[in-house]
């Protein structure tokens, strides 16, 4: 399955290490026995999950309680506990099942080289390129996708894409055909490919940029000929300014905060605040700190986030606008798996 390794270019802030230490970071020491308990009671979901694939049991129904075990677990233990149970779920055989699907394995291997990317997103899209890994799969492998890919996560980030659309569409329709959009991490853009207001021509600028130079490609290709400008760059360098990239009525990060520590998302915020026009929109999703999928996430598919609750957003956005005069809302998704952070300048 793999394509290439892309190293973090240093630039980004984010590295697997760095995404660890926040998502398991706790104050608290590791209480007496809790680790042998912990380890117990994942032992025996994982001996159950194993026993029920063995003796045939649908698939549907072992992923159900699989989905609800690795949850369960990980809720009852402290973030340092939990730490140390993932390498035992990764290394028990229902891990090697599970992998099966490709979708589950493609997140566990990380052939570009970091979590979330955009081939990911294109299991959750369902996109076209994803469908020869389909193929390829075993009966068990498509089973566990068919569960996996209907999962409340990625139910939540197809939502996400079509409201990010709509929000393009809406900001293009307000704009007279002048609108200028920045997205940041774009990955695949697949929003692009769902704006009304892209296919009409009534988008003046659509920047995407992406720290990935495949995803980078891919839009450039998918694009030509549009308003969509496909450019190489990172949080690092939005940052430190090493790229000018003007003013937007629109600037939105969907997949990124996920994976920022609360300092860096206020720097980002800020530095989005400053390229927003009068009546600008900023716009910065994050999955919601009770996703029902984390256990499972963070085990099998290796993949790591740090979840944000309501207030975690609001002292996001309370932080970083600061002093100016802005209107901040916040939304859920219908299934409040993602929360959105929106701010709109309003001087």
């Amino acid at each position: 399955m793999s394509e290439m390794n892309i190293a973090i270019d240093g630039e980004s802030l984010i590295t697997p290490a760095s995404i660890a230490s926040k998502v398991f970071s706790s104050p608290d020491p590791i209480r007496d026995g809790e680790l042998d308990a912990g380890r117990t009671e994942l032992a025996l979901h994982l001996r159950v999950a194993e026993q029920q694939f063995q003796q045939g049991a649908p698939v549907g129904q072992i992923m159900v309680r699989l989905f609800t075990a690795m949850n369960a677990v990980r809720n009852r233990y402290s973030p340092k506990v939990w730490e140390q149970l993932i390498p035992v779920a990764q290394n028990h055989a229902v891990a090697r099942l599970c992998h099966e699907d490709p979708f589950t394995r493609w997140s566990f291997e990380k052939p570009r080289g970091y979590s979330g990317d955009a081939g990911l997103l294109d299991f959750i899209y369902g996109h076209a390129s994803t469908q020869r890994y389909l193929d390829a799969a075993s009966p068990l492998g498509k089973e566990i996708h068919s569960f996996v890919s209907q999962a409340p996560a990625c139910v939540a980030v197809r939502e996400r894409r079509d409201i990010l659309a709509q929000m393009v569409d809406d900001v293009a329709s307000s704009r007279g055909g002048e609108a200028e959009i920045l997205t940041i991490a774009s990955g695949h853009l697949r929003e692009g490919a769902m704006s009304d207001a892209l296919k009409n021509k009534t988008i003046k600028r659509w920047v995407a940029l992406d720290q990935d130079p495949l995803s980078v490609g891919a839009v450039a290709s998918e694009f030509v000929g549009t308003a969509v400008e496909a450019v190489n760059g990172s949080v690092g360098t939005i940052l430190k300014r090493a790229q000018t990239f003007g003013t937007y009525d629109f600037v939105y990060a969907a997949g990124l905060y996920d994976y920022l520590a609360d300092e860096v998302a206020i720097k980002l915020t800020q530095r989005c605040l400053q390229m927003l026009k009068p009546n600008g929109t900023f716009l910065f999703a994050n999955f919601a700190d009770e996703i029902p999928d984390d256990g499972y996430m963070e085990t099998f598919m290796n993949w790591a986030l740090l979840l944000r609750s309501e207030e975690d957003m609001w002292r996001i956005m309370r932080a970083a606008s600061e002093g100016l005069d802005v209107e901040c809302t916040i939304r859920f998704g219908q299934n409040k798996n993602i929360v959105y952070g929106i701010i709109r300048k309003l001087s």
